[in-house]
């Protein structure tokens, strides 16, 4: 059977209600998924040793998850964060409700018997749970609010993992109902924060849709394709590839069949984010696709675009 992909104007048209407009992580296996495409990913990569240390902490992340026993999202603040048209679990300020520092003690758990964790991650991790509470707070508020300047690199990638381990749990508890639709629909509706990436889902009701997927929760929301995923605009939008070295642009988002991860660029505000296609593999992950796909941000900063938001795993600090 052919399924129809819907033009933008159409799927605005759609009602609403009918319209799958979130997805919220599941309970499980979501951070297992990921550790699993970024070992796929590794292997013949110029970054595959990190790929391959960042699929040891994803899978440290899932056994964290799991051993997680939170209570659920205070109906109150649901309530509120209803009526104002606000993300119930708002990351801002980075302190959240405790979530968090549980899953820190639990990942650094599960790392601490980790196998091959290179000397360098390891000197990291012993330099984050030493982290006095008042430090690793300014720094979980950085990494949160996206602070380049103010995050120590080496220890990022790590705090930020327990981070999305919390903010993944407390969702996972959410249903669509407690979400409300913001009036800014570029910044996850359950926790205010930046998307990492974008991906076009198919089955079921995601079929042809394309959808933002949150880097701290994992959340994704819907938004119609060929649309700048920053300022929202619908003019200048190219779609470019890594092939040989150089950048081919493709004036639309329709696709050689080749291609699973594409950046999106906007000349409007000259920013891109990368959009990944499961109708060509159906295994893509936004977080570990993002991460793998290096050498297209290499490609996109010689063209003078600049990311619309960084990878939650990979932080640079400001003189990198």
């Amino acid at each position: 059977m052919v399924q129809r992909i819907l033009q933008p104007h159409e799927i605005e048209s759609l009602d609403h209600v009918a319209l799958a407009r979130l997805r919220l992580p599941p309970r499980a296996g979501i951070f297992a998924a990921r550790a699993r495409r970024l070992r796929q990913l590794a292997g013949g990569n110029p970054i595959g040793a990190y790929l391959a240390l960042m699929a040891t902490v994803a899978e440290a992340q899932e056994a964290a998850a799991a051993s997680l026993d939170l209570p659920p999202p205070d109906a109150h603040a649901i309530a509120l964060a209803r009526e104002h048209r606000m993300p119930p679990l708002a990351a801002a300020g980075g302190h959240g409700d405790g979530a968090w520092h549980a899953a820190l003690v639990a990942l650094l758990a599960a790392l601490q018997v980790a196998p091959g964790l290179p000397a360098a991650a390891t000197a990291a991790l012993a330099r984050l749970a030493a982290l006095p509470s008042h430090a690793l707070a300014a720094q979980a508020q950085a990494l949160l609010g996206g602070r380049d300047d103010e995050a120590d690199p080496a220890i990022a990638p790590f705090l930020m993992a327990a981070l999305q381990v919390g903010w993944t749990s407390r969702a996972s508890q959410l249903a669509e109902a407690d979400v409300p639709a913001l009036d800014v629909h570029t910044v996850c509706p359950a926790c205010g924060t930046l998307p990492v990436a974008s991906i076009v889902r198919i089955g079921g009701r995601y079929q042809g849709l394309r959808y933002l997927h949150c880097a701290l929760c994992a959340t994704e929301w819907h938004m119609v394709r060929i649309k700048c995923s920053h300022c929202e605009s619908t003019e200048g939008i190219a779609y470019h590839v890594a092939e040989n070295e150089t950048a081919r642009r493709e004036a639309t988002e329709k696709s050689d069949g080749l291609h699973a991860v594409k950046a999106e660029s906007c000349e409007h505000c000259h920013t891109y984010r990368k959009i990944c296609y499961m109708e060509k593999d159906m295994e893509v992950e936004p977080v570990a696709d993002d991460l793998a796909t290096l050498a297209l941000d290499v490609l996109m900063g010689e063209a003078d675009y600049a990311r619309a938001s960084g990878n939650p795993l990979l932080w640079q600090g400001a003189q990198s």
